[in-house]
């Protein structure tokens, strides 16, 4: 007659085959690398900024009174954000960003694009130049990036294609204007996201404003 396991047993092999599964699924058995993400977030792969300068609290220089401590060391990565608008400072219709390793340019769609379009308007094509103008100055060597964004109306399939499209057509503009400089060494990554990784509150038409842009990063040489 068979002998039945005990409980502790049966428990113990059931956490293994689950912990196996775990390891199949990430790719860990048998040497198989787990396979990054296709379509990385925006941020991705950009260089970390260098962590703070270490600070001796007990440093007679620092003149902490009696029982005080420092906050905690962090890094503010933006260096200077500089808007561009006609409306009102709370809706840009051009946004700069210049951080420790990356500059975006933010475009917002309307001043871009008609309503629902990715047709660029006649006064979009100045704009997209003197990017092109600033990309060439810098000399930049690295990917241009230029990725388009959509507010949460509509369906989500619907934002894909639509900032997709527009990233598209601001990346045509840009590589020919990159091109007319003499600066055609380039390469692109042009991306839709929907209306994924908003700026602002999608319940205003105001932030609703902000996230329907088109942007355009690039890292410039170590000066």
């Amino acid at each position: 007659m068979p002998v039945k396991p005990a409980a502790s047993t049966t428990a113990a092999s059931a956490a293994a085959g689950a912990l196996l599964a775990v390891l199949l699924a990430a790719g860990a058995v048998n040497g198989t690398a787990a396979v990054a993400a296709p379509n990385p977030p925006p941020n991705a792969g950009e260089a970390a900024a260098t962590p703070p300068v270490p600070i001796n609290p007990d440093s007679p220089g620092l003149r902490l009174t009696a029982g005080a401590t420092l906050a905690p060391s962090k890094v503010l990565d933006i260096v200077s954000v500089t808007d561009e608008s006609s409306v009102a400072a709370s809706q840009p219709e051009q946004r700069q960003e210049t951080s420790n390793t990356t500059v975006t340019y933010a475009l917002q769609a309307e001043v871009l694009f008609g309503k629902d379009s990715a047709r660029l308007a006649p006064a979009a094509t100045g704009r997209i130049r003197a990017i092109a103008g600033d990309i060439n100055a810098r000399h930049v060597s690295s990917p241009i990036r230029v990725f388009g964004f959509t507010d949460d109306l509509g369906s989500s399939e619907h934002g894909d294609v639509l900032s997709k499209a527009r990233a598209d057509a601001v990346y045509n503009v840009l590589a020919t204007e990159l091109d007319a400089l003499g600066d055609a060494s380039h390469t692109f990554q042009v991306r839709g996201y929907g209306e994924d990784y908003p700026i602002a509150d999608n319940s205003t038409e105001s932030g609703r404003q902000q996230n329907r842009r088109v942007e355009i990063t690039f890292t410039p040489p170590a000066a």
